[in-house]
């Protein structure tokens, strides 16, 4: 397989994970002939210590891109002439909120109304896998864990922004939230070296036959619910519609969500208390249509992760 990892000048956070990722003393990667958005690519060469992930580069290609665009407008790939075709992309993104708190997180693209301020079509959801997310939301996690960045929290954010149009399933792993975090060199370090794991951890995941896939419904932005769910072992979340779009949903927009989605969905799960009654019944009028079991998110029990 091959995947690509995008980086956008015009994104501080970008490219101070690109830098960490290009400057790592755990693996190297090298300046390529090819050329995309007018910069060359840079390929995984290998790992400087003999690590287990040396030979699956031998069947498997991991570039670094960079674009001189804003990711959230990245409509138009300009692969064909690099020769390039990778099935999974990620993003390495800066994340900006209004509370402005360090934060790493993982998210997928899609827009839930008309409203495309921010990127992607009118009601229009990228494709993405929910495996992918999964590794790069366990990476995440992992590297926070072992880095003990003081003060950064770790979080799955729900479905938002573009771009929407990609024909290649991906992903966004981001480095938040101000300008202070952005350029911060160990938190760029964290994420990149999160980003080069989640490939591995990706390849891994897809070996295994007892991982469920699901579709999330409700709750906030955050999805605290989502995150409690996606860090149980046996499970991976995909999409995931906040409970203030609910009403916006339709027949069309679910199948986007499942034909969207590489693997092959097994739950329908709506945050039963992130729900109100109106939001219930319209989701049971839409779900109920589809052949796929609709479950709660209490009924997914905690566990420690992985």
């Amino acid at each position: 397989m091959d995947f690509l990892i995008i980086t956008s000048r015009q994104d501080k956070a970008s490219m101070n994970i690109r830098n960490n990722i290009l400057n790592s003393t755990l693996y190297s990667f090298r300046k390529s002939e090819k050329v995309w958005h007018e910069n060359h690519i840079y390929q995984l060469e290998g790992f400087t210590e003999n690590n287990a992930f040396n030979s699956l580069l031998n069947k498997n290609h991991i570039y670094l891109g960079l674009t001189n665009e804003r990711l959230i407008f990245l409509n138009d790939l300009k692969l064909r002439q690099t020769k390039i075709n990778p099935n999974a992309i990620i993003f390495a993104s800066r994340h900006t909120s209004k509370t402005a708190r360090p934060a790493i997180l993982i998210h997928t693209t899609g827009n839930w109304s008309d409203d495309v301020t921010f990127g992607g079509g009118p009601y229009e959801l990228s494709k993405t896998s929910a495996l992918l997310q999964k590794a790069g939301f366990y990476c995440l996690e992992d590297h926070l864990q072992k880095e003990n960045i003081t003060k950064f929290n770790f979080d799955m954010e729900v479905t938002h922004h573009g771009p929407t149009n990609l024909d290649i399933p991906l992903v966004y792993m981001e480095l938040g939230s101000s300008k202070n975090e952005w350029t911060l060199s160990k938190a760029g370090k964290l994420v990149g070296d999160a980003i080069i794991d989640t490939i591995f951890k990706y390849l891994s995941y897809q070996l295994e036959e007892d991982i469920k896939v699901g579709l999330g419904f409700g709750g906030t932005h955050y999805a605290p619910n989502f995150n409690k769910i996606m860090g149980l072992s046996d499970i991976a979340l995909s999409f995931i519609c906040p409970k203030y779009y609910i009403q916006n949903l339709n027949n069309k927009l679910i199948a986007q969500m499942i034909q969207n989605t590489t693997e092959r969905i097994d739950y329908f799960i709506i945050d039963w208390k992130g729900t109100n009654s109106a939001d219930k019944n319209h989701l049971f009028s839409l779900l109920e249509d589809f052949d796929i079991p609709i479950k709660k998110s209490k009924d997914f029990k905690s566990e420690i992760a992985y």
